[in-house]
């Protein structure tokens, strides 16, 4: 017999950027367990940010049969918390503020070893999770041991790498022990290993009494999953049980076509400079404390290849991208050589800069809240995260013909943080391209994408390799993300390179 938690009937969600799904229709019973699935992705978002109280449901009705149970068990409390205290999300950002909680971190705090200790240790800040529930299984102990958090209980959050923050969010979930945990892709951006265990994990989540709500790609949904819905461009959405739910057929999906005579104008008329390296290292080790990060790190990239950066998470990646990228002050006490020249010999930070194309997966948390996407994406001419400047028509031109080869350009005039997690990742990325770099460094580019953006990605990416002689490193942990342009490997494991 079904027991429904929550029920919505013909409701409309609304995003602050004005993008409405109308006409929705959705009940979540207890321990039915639901994967969101389908190329829709701004709408499995605005659901699952809706269902958590982030969103605003405009119309029709909505009834928190949960909440209603809870009132009538605490019959005694003056003041009852709102249902959304008994709803935990884990979405694509995180919110952590520096140790006096007056401000967001920046984005290089976590590599400069003075302003990274300005933030919460992880126990710190596990420790302080409130708790409205009345039930208590994921205690502290219990959460740390299933998440294997033990060996970063001291670090501190800005340290954390992309995958361990996600873990680290998941525990902070769990210990509110909610009535119903929402989870927005909760494998993106792990590493096979982390994938397995959190696919374990979330059959201990369900057995705990938690009901499980999550969006997830359609090859990746947890055996624990009872019920699927299946979100596409069309509405209204269907629900399926699990066991007669069918991955969707190659044939469906739509021809990626790339206009390349526009993506020929927009890269540079002329060649790009030519250099000996665009990046040599030799025996490069990286410290913090007594924690080496990475150890012995030799690696030459020449002007033309294309590089695949592979390894598990918290095995070094983004602090090697940081010493290539500017980002790292350590990288002055290394032999690093960047476009034939040796860090520390008088080049600027920003002279580097200026030479690369830079995208990672959190970088949207760090621009300013007034910021445009077109603004944002026009940033990427001056390396700076924001445009703090007057807009250059030239500039913004190209920003939008980017935003466009990227299907992101009627979003140009909207504020950057009111898009989707989705929408937000591809004008950043069309940030990294604008400028026509000798570098591309991207960083997990199709985190959070459908199949169908994967794809056209992919085949942007290697349409521009194939016009010019542009060099690249690309991160991933999903073999069929990667380019055919990369042809070749560099893998890291615990802070050293791997050879065999």
């Amino acid at each position: 017999m079904n027991h429904p938690l929550i029920s919505l009937q013909d409701v409309t969600i609304r995003y602050p950027d004005l993008t409405s799904f109308e006409h929705i229709h959705l009940t979540i019973n207890r321990q039915q367990h639901l994967a969101l699935t389908g190329e829709n992705e701004p709408l499995k978002n605005a659901l699952l940010d809706a269902l958590a109280g982030q969103l605003p449901i405009l119309k029709g009705n909505k009834t928190f049969h949960f909440y209603d149970e809870y009132i009538a068990a605490h019959p005694g409390l003056n003041l009852y918390p709102s249902p959304q205290k008994l709803v935990a999300l884990v979405g694509g950002r995180h919110h952590f503020k520096n140790l006096s909680n007056t401000s967001d971190f920046y984005y290089q705090q976590r590599f400069n070893s003075s302003d990274s200790e300005n933030s919460l240790t992880v126990v710190e800040y596990l420790q302080r999770i409130p708790v409205f529930s009345d039930q208590h299984y994921w205690t502290l102990e219990n959460t740390i041991e299933r998440l294997q958090l033990h060996r970063l209980l001291d670090e501190g959050l800005i340290k954390l790498s992309n995958g361990e923050t996600k873990r680290v969010l998941i525990a902070a979930a769990l210990l509110q022990n909610p009535v119903i945990l929402l989870l927005q892709n909760p494998l993106a951006g792990l590493d096979v290993q982390s994938r397995s265990d959190i696919q374990a994990l979330i059959g201990q989540v369900a057995l705990s009494g938690i009901t499980l709500v999550m969006s997830v790609q359609p090859d990746e949904i947890p055996d624990t999953i009872e019920q699927v819905a299946i979100i596409n461009k069309e509405q209204p959405f269907t629900i399926t049980p699990k066991n007669k739910y069918r991955l969707p057929t190659e044939i469906s999906r739509p021809q990626i076509v790339i206009n390349v005579p526009e993506v020929k104008a927009l890269l540079s008329p002329d060649p790009l400079p030519t250099f000996n390296s665009i990046v040599e290292m030799k025996a490069v080790k990286i410290k913090y404390g007594n924690s080496v990060i990475l150890d012995d790190i030799n690696w030459t990239i020449r002007q033309g290849e294309r590089w695949a950066l592979i390894g598990p998470n918290g095995a070094g990646k983004s602090t090697l991208l940081s010493l290539i990228n500017g980002d790292n002050p350590q990288a002055f006490a290394n032999h690093i050589i960047l476009f034939d020249r040796k860090k520390g010999t008088g080049e600027s930070i920003w002279e580097i800069k200026k030479k690369i194309g830079f995208f990672s997966p959190e970088l949207f948390q760090y621009f300013p809240g007034e910021t445009s996407a077109l603004q944002a994406v026009e940033s990427g001419f001056y390396d700076t995260i924001g445009l703090f400047r007057l807009s250059n028509p030239r500039y913004a031109a190209t920003a939008l013909k980017w935003m466009k080869i990227l299907s992101v350009d009627r979003h140009a005039s909207k504020l950057l943080r009111n898009l989707s997690a989705t929408d937000q990742r591809l004008c950043l990325l069309a940030r990294a391209l604008v400028k026509n770099p000798l570098l591309l460094i991207l960083d997990e580019p199709c985190q959070g994408f459908s199949d169908a953006q994967k794809e056209h990605f992919k085949h942007l990416l290697n349409t521009i390799c194939s016009l010019v002689n542009v060099s690249l490193i690309y991160v991933s942990h999903y073999n069929n993300e990667i380019p055919e342009c990369v042809t070749q490997v560099f893998r890291l494991a615990n802070g050293r390179q791997v050879t065999s």
